[in-house]
């Protein structure tokens, strides 16, 4: 019986519907695409010989023409208020798109971490060379116009997101020679931490809008670690799933997964309620996602994916 109940939550699919879903782009041309912030659009790199030049281009949630958004091509941040140009060497030009303001950093090319204002932002920079496992990751914050200040050196290290506009969610080892990381906050005007989880390594690290919840995974540690845990970043212990997929932050509190099926057919799409603590299944795609390639519209309310069928990026709306 318990076999019998693990395999039903693991497919999740039972007595699941078929979502209706449209595609919007179709070619294969646009793999990678992400919303707009007003839910109401989807953006995307292409260029010849589909489009007429190289650029971002935009196509509504609802299907129809494709138009140009940008005619340059950059890492333009989440709230589309900042265009992020990696230089050949140690420079980063960052443009407030608002008036064409600009001013650099030293990222020599790494990502760049928005606060949700985008006021502010955070970066980490890695040697090089040696073991990967034991590098040094030198992390700095920075203010719009101002000079990065050196928050954190951390062996192993990584930035998974802002929290609020001051606090990040960093993991990293206490030192190089250590075995386990620490997954933890960071509170960057007086250096406070607070360790939320210890394990051999953390993956797909995600934090929920407004920065409350925080869910990963842990692979190849001990039994009682490994898995898919949700945990709240102020308080609480880390909840196990007892499920395996690809998850996404709906909102504040509601974590999408599509849970991993060996035996093939649709992929399902499930929701757990953290506040409620419990699972619902929304229905089927009635299709299989490609390469893990979806995701949520800012305001919880829509999903984009593309399609492994037929190479389209489909869109539906969230029951």
């Amino acid at each position: 019986m318990r076999r019998a109940a693990l395999a039903v939550l693991m497919l999740g699919t039972a007595h699941a519907a078929t979502l209706p879903s449209r595609a919007v782009l179709s070619g294969e041309c646009c793999p990678g695409v992400v919303w707009a912030p007003d839910s109401r659009a989807l953006l995307f790199l292409d260029g010849a010989p589909a489009r007429v030049s190289t650029g971002i281009y935009q196509v509504a949630a609802t299907g129809g023409a494709v138009t140009r958004r940008f005619s340059s091509v950059a890492f333009f941040s989440p709230a589309l208020k900042w265009a992020v140009r990696p230089g050949s060497g140690e420079a980063t030009t960052l443009e407030r798109l608002a008036d064409g303001r600009r001013f650099t950093l030293p990222t020599y090319g790494a990502n760049v971490t928005w606060t949700a204002a985008e006021t502010r932002l955070a970066y980490a920079r890695s040697d090089t060379t040696g073991n990967f496992d034991r590098r040094v990751t030198r992390v700095f914050v920075a203010d719009a116009f101002a000079a990065p200040r050196l928050v954190a050196t951390l062996p192993g290290g990584s930035i998974h997101g802002w929290l609020n506009d001051t606090t990040l969610l960093l993991s990293g080892k206490a030192t190089a020679a250590a075995r386990d990381r620490d997954l933890f906050t960071l509170d960057t005007r007086s250096g406070a931490r607070r360790t939320l989880r210890t394990a051999l390594g953390f993956r797909s690290v995600t934090v929920s809008p407004g920065g409350r919840q925080v869910a990963y995974t842990i692979a190849f540690d001990s039994a009682a670690r490994n898995g898919l845990w949700v945990q709240g970043t102020a308080s609480g212990s880390p909840r196990e799933l007892s499920t395996f997929g690809s998850y996404r932050w709906r909102d504040a509190n509601r974590l999408l997964l599509i849970p991993l099926n060996a035996a093939g057919g649709p992929h399902a799409l499930r929701q757990y309620d953290v506040t409620a603590n419990a699972w619902k299944t929304l229905g089927d795609l009635g299709d299989q996602v490609r390469l893990s390639d979806w995701s949520v519209s800012p305001d919880g309310r829509l999903l984009n994916y593309l399609s492994a069928r037929d190479g389209n990026v489909r869109v539906l709306t969230l029951p």
